[in-house]
Formats: C-alpha cells, structure tokens, sequence
C-alpha cells in the first residue's frame, strides 16, 4: 500500500492534501487529513475498508487492486523482511 497509494496520488496530479480533500468531498466525512493520508502512504497505517472504497473512487482503481495492496501491507507487517 506504501508504494501503491503514492503512486496512483501522482498519477492524478493529486498532492496529499488534495488526495484528503477529494476523500472528503465524495465521502462527506471530515475526519480525513493530510496527515491520516500520509500515514497510509508510509505504511504507518493501512486504510480500512471504509476509505479503500472511496479511494478507489477518487483514484479510478479498482477495490480490488487496493485490497491485494491492503493485504501485502499486513503481510509485511506481521513478516518483515
């Protein structure tokens, strides 16, 4: 997901905070940051369900591609290296 997410975000010419703003506007929810967005991108955190859904709206993906992402992403957590 850290490499995936940063990558689909500039293919759109997107930066962080447009990426949390288009979030916002599609889902209605102001929880979404910049910040919520960067932890994501460096593998901080792995967006739930919730926001995969409306990522893949915004970044015109599929939820599949985003959820094979989500799942390398908990495999490397739980298997480093």
């Amino acid at each position: 997901m850290s490499e995936f997410l940063p990558e689909l975000r500039r293919q759109h010419g997107l930066t962080q905070c447009d990426l949390a703003a288009e979030l916002h506007a599609v889902s209605g929810n102001l929880s979404i940051t910049r910040e919520e967005v960067s932890r994501w991108e460096r593998g901080k955190r792995i967006p739930g369900p919730y926001w995969r859904n409306w990522l893949s709206q915004v970044l015109h993906t599929s939820q599949r591609e985003l959820e094979l992402a989500a799942a390398v992403a908990r495999h490397r957590r739980h298997f480093p290296g």
